[in-house]
């Protein structure tokens, strides 16, 4: 071979490197982006079922520290994510606000009655275990009435479910998607050494001693592709964090930590399945059919 031909060789071995790095870290960037959609909608879900909750209305003239005392006993129960106490006079004044005018002065005294606004954690939003609170609620000495949207809950579990469903469904779609670019990419790229993996099969070379270069090349390559996607990906996520401030309280270092753990995977898993299958291909197929 001479130098000319040998030097374009190398040329067009970088070229497919390239472009197979580049194919797997469009797949592994878009895998990412789907990642952090999904942990995102996670935490929208999360946080609009923690915003749902009772109003317990308390009986006249209970004392104020038995009120407190039950305060204190709803907070440590394992549904409880908050819970707020607002006196007749509080309660009175935020009334105020909403009408705009002084209906205690109106009508000579105050009618209402002091509450406790009680949020439940997300894993108890839902029809059936917010009708059994209810029930142990309204059984508690203290308790005058519990007041809760029954239809507004189950609303918003039904929404919230259709919406799951749908995002879980386009997810694995997607992820057939990926695993098929990433493979027909990396097989692409060994097709062009398909005669020198016949020719180290007919000096006798066994299938794992010609796979393994193979497959630590995808890995590696596999790895890079998913730190260039995640480089990418953090671009495009403080782009987003500027544009749309609202989503930050949404974030934290945990999901990161997920998202970038899962790419990388990805990239890993992907890239070693696919040239494992890709090589294998080629050390079975007949040697005739090299040629087409």
């Amino acid at each position: 071979m001479s130098a000319a031909e040998e030097k374009y060789n190398k040329r067009r071995l970088r070229a497919s490197y390239a472009t197979t790095i580049i194919s797997i870290t469009l797949v592994l960037f878009m895998v990412g982006l789907l990642g952090l959609i999904l942990l995102h909608g996670r935490k929208v879900s999360q946080s609009v079922k923690e915003n749902l909750g009772f109003t317990i209305i308390i009986k006249e003239k209970v004392p104020e520290e038995n009120i407190l005392a039950l305060k204190k006993r709803m907070e440590l129960r394992p549904y409880s994510r908050s819970v707020e106490y607002i006196t007749k006079e509080q309660a009175a004044d935020l009334l105020k606000k909403e009408l705009g005018e002084d209906f205690v002065s109106f009508i000579g005294y105050n009618p209402l009655l002091p509450t406790l606004e009680l949020k439940v954690k997300a894993a108890y939003a839902n029809v059936d275990s917010m009708a059994v609170l209810e029930k142990r609620l309204f059984a508690t000495d203290l308790v005058k009435e519990v007041i809760y949207q029954k239809n507004l809950v189950g609303q918003i579990n039904d929404n919230l479910e259709k919406v799951s469903i749908v995002m879980l469904s386009f997810s694995a779609i997607l992820m057939i998607i990926a695993v098929t670019l990433v493979y027909n990419t990396i097989r692409l790229s060994i097709y062009a050494k398909r005669f020198l993996i016949r020719t180290m099969l007919l000096v006798g070379a066994t299938h794992g001693f010609i796979s393994r270069p193979f497959i630590r090349k995808g890995i590696g390559h596999g790895f890079l592709s998913a730190v260039i996607a995640l480089m990418i990906l953090s671009v495009v996520v403080f782009f987003v964090r500027d544009q749309l401030p609202e989503v930050v309280p949404l974030q934290d270092a945990e999901m990161f930590m997920v998202v970038t753990g899962g790419v990388i995977l990805c990239g890993i898993i992907f890239s070693w399945i696919s040239t494992y299958f890709a090589v294998r291909k080629y050390l079975r197929m007949k040697t005739d059919l090299l040629y087409f």
